[in-house]
């Protein structure tokens, strides 16, 4: 919709064009915007209907709070959306709205990890890191930070809100942070399997979204900058940055969940002074 400059197509909310159940005409920025509303709802009751049923069957007391999360979540990001139109798209709530859809994106991914046939079932193979045994947790939490920032930094230049340079020079740091943590999985870890796959899939991401950055650029910043209305090539490159940068978040949080899960650290260091070493006065 926001690649479309298809905001405010509809100019009221909750209802559209005064209705709260008619279908509008789908003419020119009134398909995006009333079919980016329809989804919207259907991901609202698809969730509350995930909630509803998490508590029923699921034992486990914090996946039902992330279930809450995950509804919370999306009525936020709701009223968001709504806040957006009342205010005619202000840079900041728009820029919010953008990252409370990734971070809900992240919370369903890890729900349908959680509630996997392998995560239940399987017996979690750990490996105790001795040498530096809180470095790779470390670079995993760190990835998520960086990347969540760009995600805001991004949001806010798509939203008018801020230059495009921050956004680029950012993705220096966070593509260095991101290839740190890739290579310590895949050099250290790469016997387990739940670890080397995010962190394969992660370092293919990274490629991936260095391409679609530079053509989104290319399309909207260097050759688009004059645009009457945003051009097909745009759009695409665009919303393909936007998705990619969606599943890479996702995927980092995976890798640091199964890091969680798998590469502990050492139990000398989880263990107070006192209890390291027996003989100690």
């Amino acid at each position: 919709m926001t690649s479309n400059d298809a905001g405010l197509s509809v100019p009221d909310w909750p209802t559209s064009f005064g209705s709260w159940y008619k279908i509008p005409k789908l003419v020119g920025g009134v398909k995006f915007e009333h079919t980016h509303r329809m989804i919207a709802q259907g991901a609202g009751l698809l969730t509350i209907v995930l909630a509803v049923w998490t508590w029923r069957v699921e034992k486990r007391r914090w996946l039902r709070i992330l279930s809450l999360a995950a509804l919370g979540t999306v009525i936020a990001q709701g009223i968001l959306g709504g806040l957006t139109v009342w205010f005619y798209l202000p840079p900041k709530v728009s820029s919010a709205h953008a990252a409370l859809a990734q971070t809900f994106f992240c919370i369903t991914v890890a729900m349908a990890m959680f509630t996997g046939k392998r995560w239940v079932e399987e017996q979690p193979r750990v490996e105790f890191d001795q040498r530096r045994p809180t470095l790779f947790t470390t670079l995993t939490l760190l990835s998520i930070f960086v990347l969540y920032v760009q995600l805001i930094l991004g949001a806010m230049f798509r939203h008018h809100g801020l230059s495009w340079y921050p956004h680029v020079v950012h993705a220096v740091v966070v593509s260095f942070v991101l290839a740190w943590t890739a290579v310590r999985a895949l050099s250290v870890y790469s016997q387990i399997e739940a670890v080397r796959r995010p962190a394969i899939l992660m370092l293919s991401l990274v490629i991936a979204q260095l391409c679609l950055g530079f053509t989104a650029f290319l399309t909207r910043v260097a050759w688009g900058r004059d645009a009457v209305q945003p051009e097909l090539p745009m759009v695409i490159s665009t919303v393909a940055h936007v998705a990619v940068g969606a599943l890479l978040l996702a995927t980092t949080v995976i890798l640091a969940i199964q890091v969680w899960r798998h590469v502990p650290v050492a139990f000398e260091e989880r263990l107070p002074q006192a209890h390291q070493d027996p003989t100690a006065a």
